[in-house]
Formats: structure tokens, sequence, C-alpha cells
């Protein structure tokens, strides 16, 4: 078997993964792993990633977890042009640094957004606290402020004058709070042009084809009760 990529389009990682390698051509045998549906618990998944986590990768024998090593292992084998991780020693610390930043702090809080505001009350019919919501909220406000004052800054992406992988990791989480109906862009716009921007290098085309799934998450269709209340009791710590 040539490369194989275990996605789950509903997960922001996926997508900065699932972007990527089809912006760049590589040829990949899409395995689609449903979070929803407890497939990432399955035995057969625990051999390609006994995290059970998604996105995965297998490569003949070889497997690999974790998205910024998947990004980076893809931009390595197949020579992806440099400016998505720079060989420049400086320009390439700016890429990890914002690769470092984001698992804590953008990550954390546009999950906890999309789950409170929607996934929550809409999908597994649990009230979220309003205050809860509201404190969430203000923790993905002030990160977009993070995002725009240290990252972005003046520059056209995030580290530089073109794209690279952090905005693909950057964009596909922002996307996350705006499919619950966050207004992320509206009063920002500095990022609602640098998002443009992102999306015209992307493709347009690509973007929507990779987002349709979660912009459309509101619409899902109602869950087995008993993967309901798994999901339910997997999921609790984003009501913190």
């Amino acid at each position: 078997m040539g490369l194989e990529l275990y996605l789950d389009l509903l997960s922001q990682p996926c997508r900065a993964v699932y972007i990527f390698a089809k912006k760049n051509s590589i040829p990949f045998q899409l395995r689609t792993v449903e979070l929803l549906k407890g497939q990432h618990y399955t035995d057969s998944f625990a051999e390609v990633n006994p995290l059970r986590k998604v996105p995965a990768l297998k490569d003949g024998d070889f497997t690999l977890a974790e998205s910024v090593a998947i990004l980076l292992y893809l931009s390595r084998k197949y020579k992806t042009p440099d400016h998505w991780y720079p060989q420049d020693l400086q320009a390439q610390a700016r890429v990890d640094e914002y690769l470092s930043w984001q698992h804590t702090a953008l990550r954390s809080c546009c999950t906890r957004a999309m789950w409170q505001k929607m996934m929550f009350p809409v999908f597994l019919g649990q009230p979220v606290p309003p205050e809860t919501l509201a404190n969430t909220l203000a923790e993905l406000d002030r990160c977009l402020q993070l995002l725009e004052d240290k990252f972005l800054r003046d520059q056209a992406f995030l580290t530089g004058p073109q794209i690279s992988v952090a905005d693909l990791v950057a964009i596909t989480e922002l996307m996350h709070p705006v499919s619950a109906g966050c207004q992320v862009f509206e009063s920002r716009p500095k990022l609602a042009a640098w998002r443009q921007r992102v999306e015209a290098a992307v493709g347009e085309e690509l973007f929507q084809e990779a987002h349709a799934v979660v912009l459309k998450a509101k619409d899902m269709p109602p869950l087995d009760p008993i993967l309901k209340e798994k999901l339910k009791h997997s999921v609790q710590g984003l009501l913190h």
C-alpha cells in the first residue's frame, strides 16, 4: 500500500493535513475514521495509532501520529515548496514557535467554544451554563488578540510573507468556532483579511471541500442513543 491518511474532517488538525496533502498533490488513500461514532476506539485503528486519535498516517510499514509530526513528515518526504516549512533557520523557528504555542492556546479555546456553543446543546441535548460559555468566549477573544499581536502583526501570513503550515493549522482551528456561529472575524478586519489570503493561497474550492463537514455539523442526524451516552461521557472535560 502507498500512503494512507486516517482522517475525520470534523477534526481541525485532520483538515490541516488534508488541505496540505491535496494542495501539494501528494497521493494518498483516505481512510475515514468517524470520531462521533467512536471508530477511533476500534482495535483495528489502534494498530495504526495506539493513541486512538486522528490524524494518523501509515506509509508502508511506518505509522505516525500527531498532526504537526505528520505535516512535517509530508513536507520533508515530498519536498514540498520551501514556504510551507522553510529551511532558513530563523524562518523555520517562527513556524515552530507558532506550532508550539497553539496546542494549549488556540486549540483549547476553539474546541471548547464549538462544543459549548453548538455540540453540547444541539447535538448532545446538554445545556451549557451561560457563565461557562461566556468565560470560554472571553478566552477565545484573548487568544485571537494574541494571534494578531504576537504572530500576524503586519505580515501577510502568520510567520512571514508566504503561507506556511502554521497558517493551515491556525485557520482550521478558527473554523471550529465559526461553524458554531461564533463571530471570529467580524470585528477583526486584520484577521479577516488574513483569512482571505489563506483561502486564496489554498484555493477556495479545496478550502470549502475540507470544511464542508464541520460547517454542516449543526445539521447532523441524531446519534444512536448508546453512542450518544458514550460520547457525552468522553467530552465532559470540554465543559471546563
